[in-house]
């Protein structure tokens, strides 16, 4: 087996479920597992600066490959410094692969063994995306963690297409592995399957005989269900390496992270703190809070009682009026509180893992997000 920039630290399963508790190692510092890491997809997460970025307790970022090759092109955050010197976040970073933005944001895209062929969204000119091409740019970057490029199709689909897709995705892995040089970056691979049992597990299988740093779990948040998702957790996380990090790309709700959690996962990013605090939403312990409501016109409490992010210094009122008013502090504060919410919620999830009481505390937060707060 061939030694990886980041490891892998396995510290305690809970006694009643798959969560684990863990430390990912990097080359820019140890992140504590389970872990969330906000979206800074061209080099920023939207409207949090990074010293507010650190307050929220983030300890990896990620940023974005299709993104930053197209704007402002990687040989110029390569002169800069590279990703860290150039955002100015010390931390641990990933960078995925830009498989999900071909799928997402590309029209008339054209997949062939190859790669894939497709215009930019920006300004329409034309592109050609290989394996070897996104560990290339990746390298410029110079995150910690790397991901594989991977076919991404949406769901549901026929069963050609995704055995298709799954198939493509591990040549292309380990085309990935092939070119990678850097030794101070790690690779992580991605399991395809759609939601197909079989097809996750072979991927699985197939992948983890490739000794890649980490593995994660693609695909998902395309169009399935929440218990379709669950269920394909299940299906695959028994079927990757014990000893390696897992990672769920794109996902989710805080009711989407401690579900995942239970069943074994230790990694995610999801837009949804910063999107939904910009459209004026703040995840609370009691469910969401629509900011907009007239309802929140004149109340004077705070989102949360015991929140220590700057947000709940204000009054639900005062952020609010900040919505209504048009102001870019409103959008500014909710995603920072919404980034906090998510790091507390990991935090807490450690601490019950630790204390092997995890399902218990999965259920009374699945609970209280039913509760009082708006609909």
């Amino acid at each position: 087996m061939a030694a990886h920039a980041v490891t892998f630290e396995l510290h305690h399963t809970d006694a009643h479920c798959a969560a684990r508790r863990a430390t990912l190692r990097t080359p820019h510092g140890v992140v504590d597992l389970p872990t969330f890491m906000p979206v800074g997809t061209v080099g920023t997460v939207k409207g949090v600066d990074i010293g507010r970025l650190g307050e929220t307790g983030a300890q990896m970022v990620l940023g974005n490959t299709y993104h930053m090759a197209l704007r402002p092109g990687e040989e110029v955050v390569a002169k800069l410094g590279g990703l860290h010197a150039m955002s100015g976040w010390r931390g641990p970073m990933l960078t995925d692969s830009g498989g999900f933005q071909i799928f997402s944001l590309a029209k008339k895209v054209k997949i062939t063994e190859e790669g894939a062929r497709f215009h930019s969204h920006i300004d329409g000119a034309a592109l050609h995306l290989t394996p070897e091409r996104s560990v290339e740019i990746q390298e410029h970057l110079g995150a910690d963690v790397a991901m594989v490029l991977d076919h991404v199709i949406a769901l549901p689909a026929d069963r050609y297409a995704i055995v298709d897709a799954m198939q493509r995705s591990i040549r292309w892995a380990e085309r990935c592995l092939q070119h990678a040089s850097r030794p101070d970056q790690s690779l992580f691979a991605i399991v395809q399957g759609g939601l197909d049992s079989g097809l996750r597990a072979e991927c699985a299988a197939r992948l983890s005989e490739m000794d890649f740093a980490g593995y994660a779990i693609g695909g998902l948040s395309v169009g399935e269900s929440a218990d379709e998702m669950d269920r394909t957790i299940d299906d695959t996380c028994p079927a990757l390496p014990h000893d390696r990090p897992r990672y769920l790309m794109g996902v989710g709700t805080p009711r989407d992270l401690l579900e995942s959690i239970s069943r074994g996962v230790d990694m995610f990013d999801c837009v949804m703190p910063t999107r939904n605090g910009r459209n004026a939403l703040a995840f609370t312990d009691e469910g969401p809070l629509r900011l907009r409501n007239a309802r929140h016109t004149e109340d004077t409490r705070p989102l949360e009682e015991d929140c220590p992010c700057p947000a709940c210094r204000h009054s639900r009122g005062y952020l609010r009026h900040l919505f209504t008013a048009g102001e870019m502090l409103g959008p500014i504060l909710l995603s920072i509180h919404n980034l906090t919410y998510y790091q507390r919620l990991m935090a807490d999830a450690r601490a019950a893992i630790e204390a092997d009481r995890f399902m218990a505390f999965k259920a009374g937060k699945l609970a209280g997000w039913v509760g009082t707060a708006d609909k």
